[in-house]
């Protein structure tokens, strides 16, 4: 059987990318699991929460993993249907932010290659996914340089990320003010060269 498509969503903060996301995924066929990657840690992250799964139809499976995602991805996608991943960029946030990964007191540079080496973990399986795969990022380089070391490394971090996903997913949205495009095949149709990008996260 045929393995699903591997979708990427990009965006900046309320640009209505989770929205889009989820319109998308209630209009493919078969059952859907909402891979949520954010832990609340307080009240109003709780809300959001809240709100987030209001939104979600009732038939939806909700799955919560904030740490390995590419493993439930590869153990729910063995079989048809959708998976919405929402969101990366709560995911490398919550493995920068572990102090046990890759292992205690590992340095900047060891972090940066360890998310990496799991974002390209994640990619291999939403490419070899038989259902298909909605992955929810945001696009964080267009503001100012964060004036803090580990900003720095996680906006590095994520541009890397987002470069290599696109270059793997079948289609790339990018959704600005509630609208979305879809940038992968414009970029190819522009170069000239529908392989352009980023290979490996290294």
């Amino acid at each position: 059987m045929e393995n699903g498509k591997f979708v990427l969503i990009l965006g900046g903060a309320r640009s209505g990318k989770s929205e889009f996301a989820e319109r998308t995924a209630a209009g493919m066929e078969g059952p859907v699991t909402y891979i949520a990657t954010l832990s609340p840690g307080d009240g109003e992250m709780s809300r959001r929460v809240a709100a987030h799964r209001e939104r979600r139809p009732a038939g939806w499976v909700t799955v919560e993993e904030t740490v390995d995602v590419p493993r439930k991805v590869a153990e729910i996608g063995q079989q048809p249907g959708v998976i919405l991943i929402d969101c990366l960029t709560v995911w490398m946030s919550n493995l920068l932010l572990d102090d046990r990964l890759p292992r205690p007191g590992a340095s900047s540079r060891e972090k940066e290659d360890y998310i990496l080496s799991r974002v390209a973990e994640l990619s291999e399986a939403a490419v070899n996914s038989r259902a298909s795969v909605l992955a929810v990022s945001n696009e964080v380089g267009l503001g100012l340089v964060p004036p803090y070391p580990i900003g720095r490394v996680f906006r590095d971090i994520s541009g890397r990320a987002n470069r290599y996903l696109a270059s793997a997913a079948d289609e790339v949205y990018l959704v600005v003010a509630g609208l979305a495009v879809e940038i992968k095949s414009l970029a190819a149709a522009c170069m000239g060269n529908p392989e352009s990008g980023i290979q490996n996260p290294e």
